[in-house]
């Protein structure tokens, strides 16, 4: 059984662990076994240099290296292929840098300049755009979403508020059964909204709304809809038009299919029917669309962290209600309207099917944490991007560590 963080998650087959419900996935862990330690090509990126403070120069050599060893030591015990990472501590410098390869069919080595499905990270965006059609008027919060949708179980009582902060207790489309045997055995099919929370529907709700927090992708697959319906206008525009170009975002896009645009990371996964590792690249996104079909890479995620944590795009009173975090049941961490701050770092991580990622900003430091990983495969009950993120904050912030403990 595959036990799940519940944050990031457009996951089919992998369990969803939130507060003491645990959905069971279907597939066994069968990472394979892990490379020796010390067994990781070290590929370093050349250094980025951009305009701001916290970029005009370089960690001390004495901590670079230090964070090359615990990189490179995760990597290698959990078997990840290839690693970005971007950290920005104001005051102290950044470090750029990318390990490993990003095909191991050819050996092409991992660099911070290339293109990477992002997953569960797509709900910062999904929630800021409809936070954003709250500002105007558009949605109100607290009003529930059958106010807007048809059809939605006890719509009349779950809020777009409870959708936004994992509370609504829909249960998530991305646990049936049906669903996980559909995706995985024909992984190129194209799903529709309306079909991915058909597979939820069928299930009762899973407790009465705001009750309980519990990670499910059929939130925000209402809230794409529900976007959608209000603006007029496909999801794909409304977040270019609205968040990706005031934000600076150039590489950050739906695509249109199973295409990643180029340069790109093949990514790899165990999620499959036999449980042998795949090469996932190409696999159709749809069936996590405004949950988790996003792409973008290293550097726009640099810049979203920020405008995400300060709320760049919305009113003050929004933002200050998107950050009004509520418990999850998981030590140290708390949810608010599609971001999360786990051990002060807020923000979002992200895994689908060959990828994982994780955009973190710490507040009491102005600092910016990225990474992007070309491996979903769980070791030991903890995600690959959970793994690396310890072990950094761990060297560079000790008082505010990223972590999930194992099986959560």
């Amino acid at each position: 059984m595959r036990r799940r963080s519940p944050f990031h998650r457009s996951t089919p087959a992998r369990t969803l662990l939130a507060a003491a419900l645990a959905v069971t996935g279907l597939l066994p862990l069968t990472a394979g076994a892990s490379p020796a330690v010390g067994a990781v090509p070290t590929v370093v990126s050349p250094a980025y240099t951009g305009d701001d403070e916290a970029e005009a120069r370089q960690l001390s050599p004495e901590l670079q290296a230090r964070l090359d060893e615990a990189v490179q030591r995760v990597m290698a015990e959990a078997g990840i292929p290839g690693v970005q990472v971007g950290l920005w501590l104001p005051g102290r410098g950044h470090y750029v840098r990318a390990f490993g390869v990003a095909d191991k069919e050819t050996g092409a080595p991992m660099t911070d300049r290339l293109n990477m499905r992002i997953g569960s990270e797509t709900k910062t965006f999904t929630a800021t755009a409809v936070l954003q059609l709250v500002d105007e008027g558009l949605v109100g919060l607290d009003e529930p979403i059958a106010r807007y949708l048809d059809g939605v179980p006890c719509g009349e009582a779950i809020t777009v508020r409870n959708l936004l902060e994992m509370r609504s207790g829909l249960f998530p489309y991305s646990a049936d059964d049906g669903f996980v045997n559909a995706f995985l055995s024909d992984p190129d099919r194209v799903f529709t909204p309306q079909e991915l929370l058909a597979y939820g529907y069928r299930h009762d709700n899973e407790f009465p709304p705001g009750t309980r927090y519990q990670y499910s992708n059929s939130n925000y697959i209402l809230l794409g809809l529900l976007l959608e319906k209000l603006s007029g206008r496909s999801i794909e525009s409304f977040v270019h038009d609205r968040i990706t170009a005031p934000s600076g975002l150039r590489h950050t896009l739906f695509p249109q299919g199973t295409e990643l645009p180029s340069p790109y990371a093949h990514g790899y996964t165990n999620q499959t029917l036999s449980g042998e590792i795949a090469d996932s690249t190409h696999w159709d996104p749809s069936w996590a669309w405004s949950a988790g079909a996003l792409v973008s890479d290293l550097h726009d995620l640099k810049h979203w962290a920020k405008d995400l944590a300060t709320g760049t795009l919305l009113s003050p009173a929004t933002q200050e209600q998107r950050l009004t975090m509520l418990p999850t049941g998981i030590p140290g961490a708390d949810y608010g309207l599609g971001i999360f701050n786990i051990g002060g770092w807020i923000g979002h991580n992200g895994s689908l099917p060959g990828y994982e990622s994780l955009t973190v900003y710490l507040p009491e430091e102005c600092a910016t944490l990225v990474l992007l990983l070309n491996s979903d495969i769980v070791t030991q009950g903890s995600e690959p991007s959970t793994l690396v993120g310890r072990a950094i904050t761990s060297i560079v912030t000790p008082d505010h560590i990223y972590d999930i403990p194992p099986g959560k």
